[in-house]
């Protein structure tokens, strides 16, 4: 009979499972620890006929679509409403409503084949992780099992407790559906060498706090927000502006490269102390995306970042940070010295829980 050990192993691929379905690093946590829970009772039960991992996923599915029952989506600024000004006011999201980073190593399993896993960080991206929320519980987990995981329709019919008729019919929906948010950002195993050194701008620009060279490194549409505020900006002009002026304070800030939801990212640490994961999503040779998520107290410890501003980080810590390509390769370096200012939401009256 298999142990926790054997239950545990499982545990990364669970855990990013969850995540697609639930667009929450903490809702998925709780899921899993309740797969495993349920996996522990129901273990005399496990007849060996598919992999235990596949057992799991089952469970998984059926926690996932239990907590789902009676919670609304989770979403994105941009999804809320138009692009805002400057000028605007702050309020804040509902809380749990907001899509959130998960970090890579916790979501990705460990035993799985290079090509396997550039799928799996494809599907993690937050943009990816988004819409997946705009179709119903069911037709998520019909294509995440489908399309994400591979499994045949009569599996994924019998986890739904469904026909292969109703699976198939949900596929097709469920692929017109994502098929109409075009072309999403790129994941981190989608980076080229140009790409590399567009990060390696985008850290310099942030040591210089040069805030015209940074803009040049966006998409003239990309997009700037700060969860939990409803708040977010469009286009180059905005996104000066807002770093000029309410963003100003956050000259001299310090960067440490992580990974986050298949991304490069940044833990954001003001003079003051930690303020931001920043999370970047790129299309191309640019940066499509800059997503701000203000929750240090939760993020931080999630993500292994230091509690206080650090003095500097080592080239060998930068390399610790970049994930492996197909062939198992390390990534592209995110810059040498992440030393140095950048663009910052306005001061939070209080921190969001």
């Amino acid at each position: 009979m298999a142990s926790v050990q054997d239950l545990e192993q499982h545990r990364a691929a669970l855990t990013g499972h969850c995540y697609r379905m639930m667009g929450s690093a903490a809702d998925a946590d709780d899921a899993v620890q309740e797969t495993m829970v349920r996996a522990w009772r129901g273990l005399g039960g496990f007849e060996e006929r598919a992999s235990l991992r596949t057992w799991l996923t089952r469970i998984a599915t059926r926690v996932c679509l239990d907590a789902l029952a009676d919670r609304r989506r989770r979403l994105r600024p941009i999804e809320l409403e138009g692009p805002g000004t400057v000028d605007d006011p702050l309020t804040d999201l509902p809380r749990g409503r907001w899509i959130e980073p998960i970090p890579d190593e916790v979501a990705l399993p460990a035993d799985a084949d290079p090509l396997e896993r550039v799928l799996l960080r494809q599907s993690i991206r937050l943009a990816f992780v988004a819409a997946l929320q705009h179709l119903p519980p069911r037709q998520r987990a019909a294509l995440l099992l489908a399309d994400v995981l591979g499994w045949p329709a009569a599996e994924v019919a019998d986890t739904l407790e469904t026909s292969v008729a109703s699976v198939n019919s949900a596929l097709q929906r469920a692929r017109a559906k994502l098929a109409g948010f075009g072309d999403l950002p790129e994941g981190a195993a989608s980076l080229t060498a140009a790409q590399s050194a567009l990060l390696d701008r985008y850290v310099e620009t942030f040591e210089r706090y040069d805030i015209d060279a940074l803009v040049h490194l966006l998409h003239e549409d990309a997009t700037l927000s700060m969860p939990p505020y409803r708040l977010w900006l469009r286009g180059h002009e905005n996104i000066s502006r807002w770093m000029l002026g309410r963003g100003i304070d956050c000259q001299g800030s310090r960067l440490v490269p992580t990974w986050a939801s298949g991304s490069p990212a940044f833990g954001q640490y003001r003079p003051t102390g930690p303020w931001a994961l920043v999370v970047l999503e790129l299309r191309g040779d640019r940066i499509a995306a800059m997503n701000y998520f203000l929750d240090t107290e939760t993020l931080f410890p999630r993500f292994g970042l230091p509690p206080e501003r650090p003095p500097t980080v080592t080239a060998r810590s930068l390399s610790a940070s970049r994930p492996t390509d197909e062939f198992g390769r390390r990534g592209p370096s995110i810059g040498q010295n992440p030393a140095g200012g950048s663009e910052c939401p306005p001061p939070r009256p209080a921190r969001c829980s």
